[in-house]
């Protein structure tokens, strides 16, 4: 199933729920509709399902459980809801489908350890367990019968269907306090929730099935944000003019590599070339030259060793920082003197230009792929460096909480509001790293975030970030915006990922079995 491109937060989606029933459709039509649609999504997935394990709230989440309930029954299913919270406290439209399934015989029981065990302990194989119990606007941890619910269905072995959100998500920020439902599918309704592909969302919600209700009519929102993934930005990698040489195509300087750290500048050096750009340098360690050669004979490999004003390895530094259109710093960069004392020239190199000077000149400035060391380096004199516009940033949510002076729980407590205040505090355009990475950017003086649909738990390995920040630098020395640039690399590197985990596998996946895939990636548009 192709999903929507547009997310948004829950309080935006309570929004059209509440435009969705003021238009003419009901509450329980919507809640009748959205049961039939998890109910076909359980006969499409578990085709042989004889027996359902219902665990409803008391909310709207719970109705849709009861409309479940019935249609199952209806089919000959064998259904057992466990009735969470209490059913006093039931209303509206969710009481009326309690009503309607109590008188259809379904056997409803008061949720207990004792009772889901009783109710699970002899379900054969083809048993499915419904996550009914919190539904969109559910925030902060799991409190009484709820958290045993969740504790319990996750030490079930039986496939869990969760209903609209796996309780214990955060829809709108993909966080989770404690724990939360470890679903198969997720079967969600009326608007794609943007927590349900970033943080943990991705672990908790399994498949993702999506069903809009037939709310097409309904007056639209502005989405909080955007998925994106390889057939979104695979258009950006146009093929080349027959009269294309390498100096149409960038020149990529890579800044890094301290001693016993040459690999991660290497690595990203190689996945910029890889990538297309047309000129590759690589400034490092004289002790890492041989080894680099070695690896990768096409690449230009400058050893400097002391960059003080007075020796005259700075000249040479200067001037190579001048020549590329692109710099990388930050792989392997470490925090030492030498570090710190390129890293001072790579920014001093990146305000060469007024912005307003380049623009009337047709002038390209130097764009500046700010990674790892770089980042942390960046954080500890954070006061004294302005915002640019002419940078991008890659921290994982650690290099992002130093950047942001917070803790990485914090970050990851919240990674749209993160990403925003990333990119609002430092400028031009950032990628805050992790399951359902987020980019923020700005256009027309509007800030924008997306969410990469791309990548898997395989490069959860050393160098995946080095490839990224090299994959990045040689779109954008190709002539993509910054916006473009970075969009285009997570997408490529994300799924190039994919592809390599689906010829062997994840589990010891490394950065540089990506590089095959580039190339048949970056040459798929036409």
């Amino acid at each position: 199933m192709t999903l929507p491109a547009e997310l948004y937060t829950a309080a935006q989606v309570r929004e059209l729920d509440r435009r969705a029933i003021a238009s003419g459709i009901s509450g329980f039509e919507l809640m009748s509709l959205a049961g039939r649609v998890a109910f076909n999504a359980i006969l499409r997935h578990w085709q042989a399902c004889r027996t359902l394990v219902i665990l409803a709230g008391t909310g709207n989440n719970g109705g849709d459980g009861f409309v479940l309930a019935a249609l199952a029954s209806a089919a000959d299913i064998r259904v057992t809801v466990l009735q969470c919270g209490d059913p006093h406290a039931i209303k509206g439209d969710a009481l009326q489908a309690r009503e309607q399934a109590l008188a259809r015989g379904i056997d409803v029981k008061d949720f207990s350890i004792a009772a889901f065990n009783d109710a699970t302990g002899n379900c054969k194989p083809e048993a499915v367990l419904v996550d009914a119990l919190l539904g969109t606007g559910f925030s902060g941890p799991l409190r009484g019968v709820y958290a045993e619910a969740v504790t319990a269905i996750n030490h079930s072995t039986l496939p869990v269907l969760a209903l609209d959100v796996p309780s214990g998500l955060c829809s709108s920020t993909g966080s989770i306090h404690q724990d939360a439902v470890r679903a198969a599918m997720t079967v969600t309704f009326v608007a794609l929730k943007q927590g349900l592909f970033t943080g943990k969302g991705p672990a908790c919600c399994g498949e993702i099935v999506f069903h809009n209700l037939d709310t097409d009519h309904v007056p639209p929102l502005l989405p909080s944000s955007r998925r994106i993934d390889i057939q979104s930005v695979v258009s950006l990698c146009k093929p080349r003019a027959a009269d294309t040489h390498k100096g149409d195509c960038g020149h990529v300087l890579v800044v890094g590599g301290e001693l016993g750290f040459g690999g991660a500048a290497l690595m990203a050096a190689e996945s910029a070339a890889r990538s297309g750009a047309g000129t590759i340098s690589l400034l490092t360690r004289s002790a890492h030259i041989g080894a680099a050669l070695a690896r990768r004979p096409e690449l230009m490999v400058h050893g400097i060793d002391n960059i003080e004003p007075a020796h005259a390895e700075l000249k040479r530094f200067e001037t190579l920082l001048k020549r590329a259109d692109v710099i990388v710093a930050g792989p392997g960069l470490g925090r030492s003197k030498w570090s710190r004392q390129l890293l001072q020239g790579v920014l001093q190199q990146g305000l060469q230009h007024d912005l307003r000077h380049d623009l009337q000149h047709n002038v390209r400035r130097t764009i500046l792929v700010l990674d790892a060391d770089a980042l942390n380096l960046l954080s500890e004199d954070a006061g004294r460096i302005k915002r640019r516009d002419n940078w991008i940033f890659t921290p994982h949510p650690g290099e992002a909480a130093r950047l942001l002076g917070c803790e990485t729980a914090q970050i990851q407590a919240d990674r749209f509001t993160a990403v925003r205040q990333l990119q609002a505090m430092w400028g031009g355009a950032c990628v805050l790293k992790g399951a359902g990475s987020l980019l923020c950017y700005e256009k027309d003086g509007q800030q924008y975030v997306d969410v990469c649909a791309e990548g898997n738990p395989g490069m959860a390995s050393g160098g995946m970030g080095d490839v990224l920040s090299g994959i990045i630098a040689a779109f954008i020395a190709q002539g993509l915006s910054l916006a473009d640039g970075l969009r285009a690399g997570v997408c490529v590197h994300g799924e190039s990922a994919d592809l390599a985990a689906a010829a062997s596998g994840q589990r010891g996946l490394l950065a540089t079995d990506l590089f095959p895939y580039l190339r048949g990636l970056i040459n798929f548009a036409r």
